[in-house]
């Protein structure tokens, strides 16, 4: 949720245009070259999807392709690009076989690629730090300044939820927010979930309130010339959530109170 949303609907229209005239490699062809080229994004110094630096801490989405992998023996080539305003693009030009890495699936993002079922529920939550109450209702939000990051979807669900821009502190950089709400008493954050919950392993006194937008999927992406690698990816996630995989590794990388959290953000209150 936290990626920006930099690529327009008159961008994105040129792209589905050029989508439909790309032919991307399928699945049988992914497995005759033997490796599968997934473009992703660097999360920063702690990625908990994607992760290369060293140790068993290798990020929740590359666990789950690296288990696609092995049952399909194919090797994984991880492409990383500087933002995710060019994962589609890149995608649609034939530079990977698919996108990962925290990916919203938007409705305008549907029009030009296919995702796949859900990987991870995201929305925007409310974070406060003890002993600064939890942010509630609309009401108690409203009567607030809030930090977030410029350019993100957290922006857009605040303005969405009739927070005047004046009241909106988007000053913020990608990192920063845990160490303000450390520093700054009484400061309220907008927050992509995923990203509060890994905060508040850190950090106990961290409360998350009341969630804005509608709750949200982050998949994976495939060109639309390639649907038995998404039947394929489908099919693999529907393994791992009937054998409890999926659940162990929520709570690995987001810790135990993250299931319910998660429930509580896929409520659409």
């Amino acid at each position: 949720m936290l990626e920006r949303r930099g690529v327009g609907a008159a961008a994105l229209a040129l792209l589905a245009l050029a989508g439909s005239q790309a032919s991307g490699a399928d699945l049988p062809d992914i497995k005759q070259q033997g490796t599968i080229r997934i473009l992703t994004v660097n999360e920063g110094p702690e990625p908990r999807f994607i992760s290369m630096q060293a140790g068993p801490q290798r990020g929740f989405d590359r666990e789950i392709l690296e288990g696609f992998a092995r049952a399909h023996s194919l090797r994984i080539d991880f492409v990383f690009l500087p933002s995710w305003e060019g994962l589609i693009p890149r995608l649609l030009a034939g530079d990977g076989d698919m996108i990962a890495g925290r990916v919203t699936s938007t409705t305008e993002r549907r029009k030009v690629i296919d995702f796949t079922n859900e990987v991870f529920p995201t929305r925007i939550v409310i974070v406060t730090r003890k002993p600064q109450p939890p942010v509630g209702t609309r009401e108690e939000l409203l009567a607030q300044r809030i930090a977030t990051i410029k350019g993100t979807a957290m922006i857009e669900a605040l303005t969405a939820a009739g927070v005047p821009a004046a009241k909106i502190d988007d000053s913020f950089r990608p990192g920063e927010l845990p160490g303000a709400l450390r520093a700054r008493q009484g400061l309220v954050v907008a927050w992509a979930v995923e990203a509060a919950m890994v905060a508040q392993l850190k950090d106990p006194d961290l409360e998350l309130g009341l969630f804005l937008s509608p709750p949200e999927s982050l998949a994976y992406g495939v060109r639309r010339g390639s649907p038995r690698l998404l039947a394929a990816l489908n099919d693999h996630l529907g393994t791992l959530r009937r054998s409890g995989t999926w659940n162990r590794l929520v709570v690995q990388y987001f810790g135990q109170k993250a299931p319910e959290i998660l429930a509580k953000a896929r409520e659409g209150k």
